[in-house]
């Protein structure tokens, strides 16, 4: 093991990890918020736009990411669309994901009890009352773990944006390996990071969802 290398290496691989992170934290907001405006408008949009979403849901759930990275960055700029290398990755992960993410939404919002509903409409509650106080505390822990998982599939996903010259964490690695000659070393130290990267979102999002539910087996009890 060339531990040299390795620590050679650390600040460029530094700066891509920071660069990664950055680019998942624009990508994962803009993915949740069009996700989010997805499920509602799949809920109460008039019919025409429904069937849009659901086109563009079918479509987005067929392609590789890897097809739409390529249309964003080399197909769009024959017609004279042209974004930068970080506006792609974040175009490209938030277009691929919010469908996702819209499913999980809508479907957690759909397991709610239509007496819930009716419940708020008989209390006279705001839609924004009706948000905070109804639909976020009882949706939000079932959403949790299949959004989470989903954040995880786009940090590692975003790995993939390397071949449009994203500088991010798999760019510097594959800088730093053109430089050090030492595949093994940088690609076992990239794997660790996003090993240790994961489970920290894991770890954290389950300890979120331990405390939404405390309540819940209290109780049980």
């Amino acid at each position: 093991m060339d531990w040299q290398a390795i620590l050679t290496s650390l600040p460029s691989l530094g700066t891509g990890m920071i660069a990664t992170l950055k680019l998942c934290a624009i990508a994962a907001f803009c993915s949740l918020l069009w996700g989010t405006l997805m499920a509602v408008a799949l809920m109460r949009a008039p019919p025409f736009w429904q069937r849009l979403l659901h086109l563009y849901t079918s479509l987005t759930l067929a392609l590789p990411l890897l097809i739409v990275i390529y249309l964003l960055y080399f197909v769009l700029p024959e017609y004279d669309i042209t974004f930068t290398s970080p506006q792609v990755g974040v175009l490209a992960l938030t277009l691929y994901y919010a469908p996702y993410i819209a499913q999980v939404v809508r479907s957690a919002i759909e397991m709610l009890p239509r007496g819930q509903w009716e419940a708020c409409r008989v209390l006279g509650l705001s839609r924004t009352e009706q948000l905070r106080d109804v639909v976020l505390p009882q949706t939000l822990p079932q959403m949790l773990s299949p959004l989470v998982g989903l954040m995880i599939g786009l940090i590692k996903d975003s790995a993939l944006l390397s071949i449009v010259s994203v500088q991010e964490f798999m760019y510097a690695a594959k800088q730093a390996i053109s430089e050090t000659y030492a595949p093994l070393e940088i690609y076992l130290t990239v794997a660790l990071c996003y090993w240790v990267l994961n489970s920290l979102i894991d770890w954290l999002a389950r300890h979120i969802e331990f405390r939404m539910t405390r309540y819940r087996r209290g109780m049980q009890h």
